[in-house]
Order: C-alpha cells, then structure tokens, then sequence
C-alpha cells in the first residue's frame, strides 16, 4: 500500500483556502423536508411491498448515478445515442442530486483540484461534514457552470432539464401517491397507501441514496486501501463498492478516470459496469473504453 502524498492544504482552514460556507436554507428546503419525512415511517408503518419498492428504486436510481451521471456525463467513458442520453439524464434526475450537467460540471471540478483546495468534496481540506453534504448547499454551489461541461450545454434538452431539475422527483412522488393510493383500493390486503408508498419509495429511499452516492467523496477519501500512486488521497472499500454499485474502487477511478470499468480486478466487482456490458449487448451503450495497459501492470 502506497504511503498517501502530503497535501499542502491540509490542517486549519485559512482565509486562502476558505470556502463559501454560508448556506441557502430556503434554497436547501426541500432537500431538509425529504429527510424529515423519513420519520414519518413512524407514523405510516411498513409493508412488504413498500419496502421493495424502495429498494428497487434505490438500486435502479443508484446506477442511474453511477453509469449516466458519473461515468458518461462526467466522464464520456461510452457513448450514448441522442433519445437515451436524454432517458438517462431524466432518470439521474429522479435521484433528486440535481440536474445532470450540473453534477457532472461539479464532479469534473472535483477531479481537477482532487483534494487541493479548489475541490470542496476533499474532507482533508474542508472536514468531512463539509465535504460530504455542506458544499452543496452554499449560493456558489447551486450555480451550473456551464463552461466544464459545453460538450453536453450544446443539447437544449438536457439544459432545460437541468434548469427544471426538481419537476422528475416531483413526479416521482406523484407517481408513488398514486400507485399507493390504487393498491389500497384494489389490494388492501399488501397493507398500503399512498403516504406509506412515499415515505419508503421516496424519502427513505432518496435519502439513503444521497448519502451512500456522498460518502464515495468524503469516505472514500479517508478510509480503505490506497492501491494507486495517485495525487489525492483516494482510497478502494469493498463495502464501498457494493452499496455504489462499484464506486467504492475510488483510488482506481481516480487512477484511471477516463475508463468505464472501476473495478479493475476480476474480485472487485463492479454491477454497474457488469450492466453497461449487457447494454452494450442490445445496442443501447456504444464505444465503451477498455481498461489501459497501466492497469493491467501490478501496481
């Protein structure tokens, strides 16, 4: 295990690497009231479809960060035609982490500046809390910058639904309700309704997504094995892994971001890429990008 590089940015914060930390509440509202709706389970109860419901969509939404969010809008590790680029930004945008361009221009800063002090996702910068959920909630952070991201800017749709981005969570919950509210009239024996379908199919659901997607920036720059001689502090957790789907292989994303595939070994197991191959299979993925001869090396 390599010995982590020394950061010239670490310790106390000064006025130098100092960031916008004055957070928009109002802005940040819904975000608050998602979380607290989780409580409300106290309230509705559970029932075995509710569960599944929130498990599916979690994992279904999960890999909609991982493969579409991540791996092509911010990495263009594959190709995608027009019409399913589109799909593939409205279902990341239905994980309520904002619009597509606006993760993507985000998470390609974050690799620019990986731990330095331009990168607020670096919780040896900015402290963990910070870097896993504060940077997001300031006035600087909620703006979609447009010039990292124009090789995406340049489809009107996707501007449009990253302008809108909270109309496909909204309509998530709607959807919930209604779904909720009809099985409990034609099938009152799952023990369901509309309230019960939202709190697990949404909140709970949202809510442990957003901090398990979080926690690839902030835990995954401070615990697991540091594999890769790269300049942050990126770390590799299997637990990691299997929660992301494979983004818990971080130190070798970061060694290696431009390919699609993150776990590089045959036991690192990657599902998001194992899916994105099957895509592939039907067409639907194209121009996927092979692990370099620098990962085939020991390291």
């Amino acid at each position: 295990m390599t010995t982590p590089p020394a950061l010239s940015t670490s310790g106390p914060e000064t006025a130098a690497t100092a960031v916008d930390r004055e957070i928009q509440w109002l802005r940040i509202s819904p975000w608050i009231a998602m979380h607290l709706g989780c409580l409300l389970v106290f309230v509705v109860g559970w029932s075995p479809v509710a569960v599944a419901v929130a498990v599916a969509l979690y994992f279904v939404r999960m890999f909609a960060i991982t493969a579409f969010y991540h791996r092509y809008f911010s990495h263009r590790t594959f190709n995608l035609s027009r019409p399913v680029q589109f799909l593939a930004g409205v279902l990341g945008a239905s994980a309520a982490q904002r619009g597509p361009l606006w993760w993507a221009a985000h998470h390609r800063g974050h690799h620019r500046s990986s731990d330095e002090t331009g990168d607020p996702h670096s919780p040896h910068v900015h402290g963990i809390f910070w870097s896993h959920m504060g940077w997001f909630t300031t006035k600087s952070a909620w703006v979609t910058d447009l010039d990292r991201v124009r090789d995406f800017a340049k489809f009107p749709e996707l501007v449009w639904l990253d302008k809108h981005d909270r109309i496909v969570p909204l309509l998530l919950v709607i959807a919930l309700a209604i779904t909720g509210y009809v099985l409990q009239v034609v099938a009152p024996g799952l023990g369901t309704d509309a309230l019960q379908m939202v709190v697990w199919g949404f909140c709970i659901s949202t809510t442990v997504l957003f901090h398990f997607t979080a926690c690839v920036n902030s835990a995954g720059h401070l615990f697991g094995r540091r594999v890769w001689p790269t300049k942050d502090r990126s770390r590799n957790s299997m637990l990691l892994a299997l929660v992301t789907l494979g983004e818990g292989w971080h130190n070798n994303h970061h060694w290696c971001p431009g390919t699609v595939r993150q776990g590089f070994r045959w036991w690192q197991i990657d599902v998001t890429f194992y899916v994105l191959a099957m895509m592939s299979w039907v067409g639907l993925v194209s121009g996927i990008r092979p692990l370099p001869d620098r990962v085939r090396a020991k390291p």
